[in-house]
């Protein structure tokens, strides 16, 4: 027997991620925040501690952001790291032994901050639009 319901003011899409401008300047401001709080607090100089907080900070932002908003937040967070977390603090430097790895690890924090997102909005729209079991 099939029973139909009403779903009172229809349903509600999964939510629109943020733009991707939105979150590359989410992922600056909070990348300079955070390195700053960090020089404050004198964790500057344990830069696993540093790419941890970076590392958070774009699975935070990954989780309402675009997918393509990924590469650029995680370009971003290293470039923060780079720039103030290691030494010669202010140069920009590539050191084949350590950058690329601090770059896959923001890049994998983004993307799976991203994929927990859209997983999460999704399971709750379906929870949304699908009825109760009544028993």
């Amino acid at each position: 027997m099939v029973e139909w319901r009403f779903v009172a003011g229809g349903a509600r899409a999964v939510p629109e991620p943020m733009a991707t401008p939105l979150t590359w300047t989410a992922a600056y401001a909070g990348s300079f925040g955070l390195v700053h709080v960090l020089d404050l607090l004198g964790a500057l100089d344990r830069t696993g501690l540093a790419l941890a907080a970076l590392s958070l900070l774009a699975a935070v932002l990954g989780v309402r952001g675009r997918f393509a908003a990924a590469p650029g937040t995680a370009v971003l967070c290293w470039g923060f790291l780079n720039f103030f977390g290691t030494h010669p603090i202010g140069e920009i430097s590539w050191a084949g032994h350590r950058d690329p790895e601090w770059m896959a690890c923001l890049l994998a924090a983004a993307l799976i901050g991203t994929v927990a997102g859209r997983v999460v909005h999704a399971r709750a729209a379906y929870r949304r639009v699908t009825p109760p079991y009544d028993v």
